[in-house]
């Protein structure tokens, strides 16, 4: 996942079709947590209710029973992108693209239980595989995954992909999905064999960023840059739909009770479309979030999507010749958006 720092120069959209209404969902709090770096994902662990904020150097920890109160930092980090939670094992794993390592943390009392070195450069998306007691995590310089047995916290095997890396999913059932950015493709890998079995193409989606499934329905949510979701058939990768979303996506989220999914886009809006069958979708509004809102996480039992965002600074001028330069963000103004159904 491209890791939030900066971005912002359009304003909220309104896709074509779409009536204005009164909205039907509602941000409810504005988290402030400190600290003033990037951040990429967030991660809910719905059995002690807890959120997942990876920024910076640090995760901080969400005790979403008390008012979203921090409970706790895990430190000693460099440069994160992901957590994944092994509930059944009470461990925690969390990417860090700088060292391009992983941490080992105990779900319980969050202390850092191991730090291993993955087989790759700059690990992004990390998934959990809960039928083979995998990690994987996806490698965005290398074009790599390297595997991690979770049990005993070592590698076991790396997997060369057919293109950059970017979020992944698993069915659950020992097989995971990637989005490959450069090649607009999803590859399929068994976790078992540590081998790519299929790849599938996302046309006429472009620059996929964020991926959710729907495990029951055997559905893939992929979110592109060209303000597009595909929808896709996990099982023989037919397009089963397009539906169109905001501008600077890179999170993607679906609600197993309710049977809907969220766009995180970080133009300032989520895109929430409600799963009417398997193969029928419909929009059900874009909610006003803030500017630079682009990822995301849902929690299924109280239906709440946490977004990241911070307010930013201009970007200084452009030196002749270089890169443009990225706004920074304002001082003490990171905060969690908590997002939530009218009741």
């Amino acid at each position: 996942m491209k890791k939030i720092l900066f971005t912002l120069t359009c304003s909220a959209f309104m896709l074509s079709g779409i009536a204005q209404i009164d909205s039907l969902y509602k941000v409810m709090a504005k988290t402030h947590v400190d600290g003033d770096m990037g951040w990429d994902y967030v991660a809910v662990d719905e059995g002690p209710n807890r959120l997942y904020v990876s920024h910076g150097n640090m995760v901080q920890v969400l005790d979403l029973n008390l008012d979203n109160k921090v409970i706790g930092t895990i430190k000693g980090l460099n440069g994160v992108h992901g957590i994944a939670i092994a509930s059944d094992l009470k461990k925690g794993f969390i990417s860090s693209g700088k060292d391009s390592s992983v941490t080992v943390f105990d779900l319980g009392n969050l202390a850092v239980i191991a730090k291993i070195q993955v087989t790759g450069l700059n690990p992004d998306a990390i998934v959990y595989d809960k039928s083979t007691q995998r990690v994987l995590t996806f490698n965005g310089k290398s074009k790599n995954s390297t595997v991690i047995d979770a049990k005993t916290n070592s590698v076991i095997g790396t997997i060369d992909l057919p293109g950059k890396p970017e979020f992944s999913v698993s069915d659950g059932k020992g097989k995971l999905y990637d989005n490959l950015e450069d090649k607009n493709m999803i590859c399929v890998i068994d976790a078992a064999t540590m081998k790519v079995v299929n790849t599938w193409s996302l046309s006429p989606g472009d620059g996929p960023t964020g991926l959710a499934i729907d495990a029951k329905n055997r559905r893939l949510f992929s979110v592109c840059d060209n303000k597009m979701m595909i929808i896709m058939d996990a099982d023989n990768g037919k397009v089963i739909t397009t539906i169109p979303i905001g501008q600077r996506v890179d999170a993607v989220a679906f609600d197993v009770n309710n049977k809907r999914i969220y766009s995180s886009n970080g133009d300032g809006t989520l895109t929430v479309i409600q799963q009417d069958a398997a193969d029928k979708y419909h929009i059900i509004e874009n909610v006003a979030t803030q500017k630079g809102a682009r990822t995301c996480a849902v929690n299924s039992t109280t239906h709440e999507i946490y977004l990241p965002t911070a307010e930013f600074t201009p970007a200084p001028p452009k030196p002749d010749g270089g890169p443009k330069p990225r706004p920074g963000v304002v001082p003490g103004s990171f905060v969690i958006l908590v997002i939530a159904p009218m009741k």
